[in-house]
């Protein structure tokens, strides 16, 4: 029998993150034409863009290349809050999420390494 695979449901987590995340910039359309020049075509596609973006790359998260993507896609939030000031106020909350999700995966990744993870350990018999 094969022991689980612990980055597997960190990965769900970054996944779960990213489609939650997506939501919210997709609710920033509500409010950007109360901002400088309202909703522009230009800012309406950047903002939906970034929320696609952010679905397909949950998709990712197994690809070696998945956490990656996730981490640009905060940078493309923080950049979109010059369109929408409030859509930068929760991209810094998402940065903080993001770096809370990453001190996780590498305390799980140091435990792994030391075998001290429950699915690791072998019962007495």
């Amino acid at each position: 029998m094969t022991a689980p695979d612990p980055m597997k449901g960190i990965r769900g987590v970054f996944a779960a993150t990213l489609v939650l995340e997506s939501i919210v910039v997709l609710l920033a359309l509500l409010v950007l034409p109360k901002f400088g020049g309202g909703a522009t075509p230009l800012g309406v596609a950047l903002i939906a863009a970034v929320a696609v973006a952010m679905i397909v790359a949950s998709g990712l998260q197994r690809r070696p290349f998945g956490l990656a993507v996730a981490l640009a896609l905060q940078v493309a939030v923080l950049l979109c809050g010059f369109l929408v000031p409030a859509l930068a106020i929760m991209g810094i909350v998402f940065v903080l999420v993001w770096a809370g999700l990453l001190f996780l995966r590498r305390d799980v990744a140091l435990r792994m390494e030391r075998g001290e993870l429950p699915s690791q350990q072998v019962p007495e018999s």
